[in-house]
């Protein structure tokens, strides 16, 4: 499969080739340089890469410079035809051909009253590949004066307003007419260009007296793609072409097409395309919809959506209409309540499942919602030109429409409920971003407190300890939360004043107020019941020492601790508790260690052992963790030496670096195995569709087993410095 691609573009290349010497030996034959160059654009189109060949062996430019010297019309049209078709295919043509010379002969063979008809086409056809999707041909266009002689082409080309298309010049001269209307597209739209827009305003006037003359699909097509184009995303264009009268012709063409839409589909299709331009125009001027209302343009597009062999797009493009010309004009939100808009509306939404449509409906029910509300309320009080017995005939229909109201008015009152839940939401989510944010920069901003403050403790360590304990209880949301931690600082405050041991409770307070603080937001799933015994235990100071115990016994049998600062307060906690039961200071110093108070401190497995060896005296608990650590540490070292070569510590590791040396030695080497000429083959054509992607040449060719795709680098990088070796 491969050799037969390999083989096509091989072939393709050639025939390039041969083409483009046909051409240069044949000046003299203009009929052979029509075959070839006709030949050139058939080849190019069945390969997308031909154009780029024939870029690079010159064939672009000398096509060019032949479409400007030839002295025969036909070899120039060919010429031309081949460029564009060219350009259009591949986007390296397109950006090598768009310069101001190539601008230039073609705004010359425009303007040339010998070129014909044919001629001036295709160099329209050029004008608009190379302008198409690219900025700068929008820019070269302008600067070199062609789109002045477009335009000028758009006033001349059809000289009268009643168009027979079967007559063979008229046909050829609305060709080139209708080429230059898509060619101004492309030059103001797709990327929009503001000062081509301006330019191509001038036209408006003409093309308004186009659409009231004729009122044809061969007309009223490109005239509307060119304004909707032109107004699209402009106010100052938009403001021009209503001040031109383009808003009352559009609207006049807009209820004559609607009249005839009930005979034929195709001025259904055709009052769709005027409607689009029409919305073009109001789009970013809603309040120019006031127009509208003098040609009751709403009534007309309702009736329009009704039509049967509309589609769900056109439907769409109907609606979005209706919402720009209810937007900021009552007059046009009184009309669609007239004539059984809002059902229409209610239906589309209930009915449809395109998203889409259902926004723009959505959109004109939003619109409506004032002058509905007015509406309920009194007919009266809403004032028009209109007589009483005409509010009463309206009256009369909305008594029949009652249920429609009610429908509109639920809908309404959901999309706002749904509104507001999205504020709600959005605004507690971004609460609850800030709380959360705030509560770690305040715990952090203790925990360093807490680590400056245990190196050196001076006479106001209680005054910190209740503003730490303050600020930690200021972020607890619930107010049973906020009392039970009031509650817990009063104990601390009495467990300081009535025990003549509080200096020693001083030392370890700081620990003691953050791990307190953060056990306590672990305890808001307590019941209330819990919080009661604290205010009780308070007042009376017999029991006060016996309180934390069953406390700390319910918190771990209700929720498994997993926080290290909890884990730590609850250790704390025992100690203080054991030491309050006794009073003899001399046991409470005796029975704490390193490993005890370090609490402030990143403890690990690695430091935390070398903490506790480190300590003199060691508490009951941690001395029997020692002693459990070096005697697994021996056992270990025996089961290592009995050939087990399991090493958990890194402390060992240069006493065993001479074993791994000589485990490493016994590992066998790979048998080496020369690169055949076929695996070379492989190799230079695997690089050469694939790049330096080794692994996936590796997996793509048949290389011999034991291969990798370190190995297929190493080969390359060698062949290719050699200066003899070149890929086959």
């Amino acid at each position: 499969m491969e050799s037969e691609d390999t083989k096509k573009i091989q072939e393709m290349k050639t025939d390039l080739n041969l083409l483009l010497e046909c051409l240069k030996y044949q000046m003299d034959n203009p009929f052979s340089q029509k075959e070839a160059l006709v030949t050139i654009h058939s080849v190019c189109q069945q390969n997308s890469n031909a154009g780029v060949y024939f870029r690079e062996i010159g064939g672009l430019m000398f096509v060019k410079n032949l479409a400007k010297s030839s002295e025969h019309s036909m070899v120039k049209e060919a010429a031309l035809y081949t460029l564009g078709a060219v350009a259009e295919q591949n986007v390296y043509c397109q950006q090598s051909l768009c310069t101001s010379e190539l601008f230039e002969d073609l705004t010359w063979f425009l303007s040339n009253d010998d070129s014909n008809t044919n001629l001036k086409r295709m160099s329209v056809y050029v004008i608009l590949v190379l302008v198409s999707n690219n900025r700068t041909g929008q820019t070269l266009v302008r600067e070199t004066g062609c789109i002045t002689v477009l335009t000028q082409l758009f006033r001349t080309v059809l000289s009268k307003y009643e168009l027979n298309l079967s007559d063979k010049n008229a046909f050829q001269s609305y060709q080139l007419w209708s080429s230059v209307c898509s060619t101004l597209c492309v030059c103001v739209n797709n990327p929009q260009n503001d000062e081509n827009q301006m330019l191509c305003c001038s036209l408006f006037p003409h093309a308004n007296d186009w659409l009231i003359n004729c009122i044809k699909p061969e007309i009223i097509r490109p005239v509307c793609s060119f304004i909707g184009l032109t107004l699209s995303n402009n106010t100052y264009v938009q403001k021009y072409f209503i001040s031109v009268g383009g808003l009352d012709v559009l609207s006049q063409v807009l209820v004559q097409l609607e009249s005839d839409s009930h005979k034929t589909l195709s001025s259904a299709k055709l009052a769709v395309v005027v409607t689009k331009t029409v919305d073009a125009c109001i789009a970013d001027n809603p309040t120019f919809g006031i127009i509208l209302s003098k040609y009751q343009i709403v009534s007309k597009l309702l009736t329009l959506l009704l039509h049967e062999g509309l589609d769900s797009g056109e439907k769409f493009s109907i609606i979005l209409t209706l919402g720009h010309c209810t937007e900021d004009c009552e007059e046009n939100q009184y009309d669609l309540f007239k004539n059984n808009g809002l059902p229409l509306m209610i239906q589309a939404l209930t009915e449809s499942q395109n998203e889409e449509l259902n926004k723009a409906a959505t959109f004109v029910l939003h619109n409506c919602k004032k002058i509905t509300e007015k509406l309920s309320l009194s007919l009266g009080e809403y004032s028009f030109d209109e007589n009483e017995e005409q509010l009463k005939d309206v009256n009369m229909k909305e008594k029949n429409l009652e249920e429609y109201w009610k429908k509109a008015k639920e809908i309404l009152h959901r999309i706002e409920q749904l509104e507001r839940e999205r504020n709600e939401e959005k605004i507690q989510r971004e609460k609850d971003k800030d709380n959360i944010s705030s509560m770690n920069i305040n715990i952090q901003n203790t925990l360093k407190h807490l680590h400056a403050d245990s190196i050196g403790r001076g006479p106001t360590a209680e005054d910190k300890d209740k503003r730490q304990s303050r600020k930690l209880q200021s972020y607890q949301s619930h107010g049973v939360l906020s009392s039970a931690c009031t509650n817990d600082h009063q104990m601390k405050t009495l467990l300081k004043s009535a025990n003549p041991v509080n200096a020693c409770y001083r030392e370890s307070g700081q620990s003691k107020t953050l791990c307190k603080a953060i056990s306590s937001c672990n305890q808001n799933l307590h019941e209330g019941t819990t919080f009661e015994k604290k205010n009780s235990v308070s007042q009376s100071s017999d029991h006060i020492f016996k309180h934390p115990i069953p406390v700390v016994k319910n918190r771990k049998q209700q929720l498994p601790v997993t926080d290290p600062f909890t884990l730590c307060s609850d250790i704390i906690n025992k100690e203080v508790i054991s030491f309050l039961a006794t009073d003899n200071h001399s046991k409470m110093l005796k029975y704490r260690c390193s490993g005890c108070i370090a609490v402030g401190k990143s403890l690990n497995s690695r430091n935390f052992s070398k903490l506790l060896h480190s300590c003199p005296y060691q508490c009951d608990r941690h001395k029997v963790i020692v002693e459990a650590e070096d005697r697994y540490k021996s056992e270990l070292r025996k089961s290592l030496i009995c050939n087990k070569k399991i090493l958990l510590t890194p402390r060992r590791r240069r006493q065993l670096s001479g074993e791994s040396s000589t485990s490493r030695e016994i590992k066998k080497r790979r048998i080496r195995k020369n690169f055949t000429e076929e695996e070379v083959n492989y190799l230079f054509n695997g690089v050469k569709k694939m790049g330096n992607h080794w692994n996936l040449i590796l997996w793509s060719f048949p290389f011999q087993q034991g291969r990798k795709a370190v190995d297929l680098a190493h080969k390359y990088h060698k062949l290719t410095k050699r200066p003899k070796c070149a890929a086959p």
